[in-house]
């Protein structure tokens, strides 16, 4: 019988195994989770036969290395970067046949911040509430990769894609992130909200899965007291006592203590998942639809 199986030889600075995410679980605390640049997760899947949901790696800057312990297709997306099969260079963004043993690394992140690495089965760790995925903020799901660990691999469900290479959208030079007032604006005095949107910020190293942090001007309140926790979505624009606003990402708390001055629109949130640290950020105000 073949070992369906993949062995994580270099896990990298962070990888997790990421599909679509477990939503509606906010009521019980749970973030929705999932890929970050969900677009990219689903391209890579598509290349390489699988249905858009399956399990996925999200690989961040560094990448990794993996052995199939079955032939495989692999298909990386996402952040550009080289890939290489037993020392090889094989097509980025392209479905590429690996035979059993093999080593498939993916190596650093050229531009961008997350790879997606998709192999022909999908990753068949255990779900938790429907999903695969790792939250990193919760702890359910497997956990990030570590080297030596060994990934269950599913049975293909269909070819490969015939195609050379996939475009795919360049991470952002520039992240533009349009959003509508958020529950607690008048929180803040008009002098900060007119800056939110028109003072430019760029991407803190601080970010992680939970949130986007910025640095730049610090945002003033109009008042000082203190929220009771209150829910919080995906997209929300929180503002810490520090005055520098924080994007909710996948892995966000549901609920939270600090005064959200906006959201931000959810199609906006794959390009910030690529955002490298240092990246300008603008923030626009858009009406609400």
């Amino acid at each position: 019988m073949t070992d369906r199986a993949l062995a994580v030889v270099r896990a990298g600075a962070l990888t997790t195994v990421q599909d679509r995410g477990r939503p509606g679980h906010a009521h019980l605390g749970v973030p929705r989770s999932g890929a970050l640049d969900a677009p990219a997760a689903a391209l890579v899947n598509r290349l390489v036969g699988n249905p858009p949901g399956a399990a996925v790696l999200e690989t961040t800057l560094t990448g990794c290395a993996l052995r199939p312990r079955c032939a495989v297709t692999v298909a990386v997306g996402g952040a550009p970067c080289p890939v290489t099969v037993d020392g090889r260079p094989v097509p980025w963004g392209a479905p590429v046949g690996v035979p059993a043993g093999a080593l498939v690394d993916v190596g650093a992140a050229g531009s961008g911040v997350r790879s997606y690495v998709a192999v022909s089965g999908g990753i068949l760790v255990e779900p938790v509430l429907g999903s695969r995925s790792t939250d990193l903020l919760s702890g359910l799901g497997p956990p990030p990769l570590a080297n030596g660990m060994v990934l269950p691999l599913g049975r293909p469900r269909g070819p490969h894609a015939r195609v050379d290479v996939a475009p795919q959208p360049a991470p952002p030079a520039e992240l533009v992130l349009r959003v509508t007032p958020g529950s607690r604006a008048d929180w803040f005095t008009p002098e900060a909200v007119r800056a939110f949107t028109t003072r430019a910020y760029r991407v803190s190293p601080a970010s992680n899965r939970i949130g986007l942090r910025v640095d730049g001007p610090a945002l003033e309140r109009a008042r000082l007291g203190e929220l009771p926790s209150e829910g919080a979505v995906l997209g929300a624009v929180q503002v810490p006592p520090d005055g520098r606003p924080v994007v909710f990402l996948a892995d966000h708390p549901t609920t939270g203590g600090y005064p959200v001055i906006a959201v931000v629109r959810t199609a906006d949130l794959p390009a910030a998942a690529q955002a490298a640290p240092g990246t300008p950020v603008r923030f626009v105000a858009v009406r609400r639809r």
